[in-house]
């Protein structure tokens, strides 16, 4: 879920709400309606305030964290790309168009010490997926002259949509990578 500030988050009902939002949905038939047993809201008033908040731009997107490795996906790598700025739009579109990429973004440079500019995550079974769809995404958006490094984790220390609202997460360690060569 991404927020926006607006004058709505003063508003201590709709605070609530987006805390318990973004928390996750609870796993049950009516996640709406016990989300609001918990802020004093009935079902149709959550979705009726989820709609508003949409409409007002106070959340732009809602979306899913998908615990991948409890689903069999080991292997999973951020690729960075030095696409050439004339390109990087091309690139960005089809990169993300495919169903195995689920982050793509650019980033600006960091020259000296940084030059790759684009970044697409993609979680497999196992490494050699992983880099079979590394591949294919070089031939498929002809990138075989762009630089590019492989970059797989090696430990997940946490995995969980981004808070917005409430108390700060504490502080969690960035993962460290490993440079497939």
């Amino acid at each position: 879920m991404t927020v926006t500030p607006h004058p709505s988050l003063n508003d201590p009902q709709q605070r609530a709400l987006i805390e318990a939002i973004q928390r996750g949905l609870p796993m049950v038939a009516r996640p709406y309606a016990a989300i609001g047993e918990q802020i004093g809201l009935s079902e149709r008033e959550v979705i009726r305030s989820i709609q508003s908040l949409l409409e007002q731009g106070v959340i732009k997107r809602l979306g899913v964290v998908v615990r991948h490795r409890e689903l069999g996906y080991d292997a999973n790598a951020m690729v960075v790309w030095d696409v050439p700025d004339v390109r990087v739009g091309e690139v960005g579109r089809l990169l993300g168009g495919k169903s195995y990429v689920t982050l793509c973004y650019r980033r600006p440079r960091r020259l000296p010490d940084w030059r790759y500019n684009l970044f697409t995550m993609i979680h497999g079974r196992d490494r050699e997926q992983v880099l079979a769809r590394v591949a294919e995404l070089v031939r498929d958006a002809r990138l075989e002259s762009v630089v590019h490094r492989v970059l797989f984790s090696r430990q997940c220390f946490k995995q969980r949509g981004a808070r917005y609202v409430g108390p700060p997460a504490p502080p969690g360690d960035a993962t460290p990578i490993e440079v497939a060569g």
